[in-house]
């Protein structure tokens, strides 16, 4: 399974990546914006370090994500917060259990202007 993102900046293809694994693990429009985790990654391969370190939120805190801001995007390091609540079972109806993302099958390009961003998960 994978995703597919793009945006004018590089920073929002990212975060939008990055709403995109969380849209297949719970719905955004299920999740209230109660409270936010930062996250940052510098890893050799960005895109698939920002996507597992945002997973690790997730996984290990019980947190689901309605919205991403990615405020820092460069070639050494990605910044951004996630904005959503713990998971609320009563409320909150998982979909996918994402693992991890995988490096195989990353592509980030730009091209005429816009950012294209591609990253495959592990179930």
């Amino acid at each position: 399974m994978g995703v597919h993102a793009w945006a004018p900046t590089r920073a929002g293809a990212f975060a939008q990546a990055a709403l995109g694994v969380f849209a297949l693990i719970a719905r955004p429009e299920e999740i209230e914006e109660r409270e936010h985790r930062e996250v940052r990654v510098q890893p050799e391969r960005l895109l698939a370090g920002w996507i597992n370190e945002c997973l690790y939120v997730h996984e290990i805190e019980g947190f689901v994500v309605c919205r991403v801001e990615v405020d820092a995007c460069t070639g050494s390091v990605v910044h951004g917060i996630l904005h959503g609540e713990e998971i609320d079972s009563a409320r909150h109806r998982l979909r996918a259990n994402v693992k991890a993302a995988t490096l195989r099958g990353v592509s980030v390009v730009e091209s005429r202007g816009l950012h294209d961003v591609r990253v495959m998960v592990d179930q």
